[in-house]
């Protein structure tokens, strides 16, 4: 399986990198959106953010276009908006594809090395009761699904999108590898 730190990604601002300045951090990659009702989650995983990231932690956004439209502005329009309604200053990239044939690699990675997710809640039955397919296991199931990376490179935890930045499962796991 390919290392998250070699997968080719584009910046938000269209400059091709790698996750390989991450390494050594504790890494956590959330597929965002700005049109979902989870998109005021950008607030707590900010505070989160900033709350932890002298100890070593990143937090990765990665918009993506999958679920119902959600995400559908430009790269410039997702910088602007995350900036002006949530002062966003974790990195993001440029928007990505996390299911279906045209699935993104670090995806595919994250997926295979964590296929199953904490915290599937009545949150995934409430998109049922709306009419609304959520992809089956193992895929990405909603915006906002959120993937743990230790310090070596290694996925270790994954989170269904209805947990938040202050759920003590998150903060616990986050903890741990920080402390690792």
């Amino acid at each position: 399986m390919a290392s998250v730190y070699d997968i080719q990604v584009n910046t938000i601002q269209g400059q091709e990198t790698t996750l390989n300045q991450y390494a050594g951090k504790v890494v956590l990659i959330v597929n965002v959106a700005s049109k979902c009702g989870l998109t005021p989650q950008y607030e707590g995983l900010e505070k989160l953010y900033q709350a932890k990231k002298d100890q070593g932690l990143e937090i990765l956004g990665f918009p993506a276009n999958n679920f119902l439209e959600q995400e559908p502005g430009t790269d410039n329009e997702i910088q602007s908006f995350c900036s002006v309604n949530y002062d966003v200053h974790f990195p993001l990239f440029a928007k990505i594809s996390v299911a279906g044939e045209d699935k993104h690699p670090l995806y595919h990675t994250l997926i295979q090395a964590v296929p199953e997710r904490i915290g599937e809640g009545p949150w995934w039955k409430d998109l049922v009761d709306y009419g609304l397919t959520p992809n089956p296991k193992p895929e990405v199931l909603w915006n906002f699904e959120k993937f743990l990376v230790n310090k070596k490179g290694e996925v270790v935890a994954r989170f269904a999108p209805d947990i938040t930045a202050e759920d003590p499962r998150l903060l616990e796991a986050i903890q741990r590898e920080l402390d690792a």
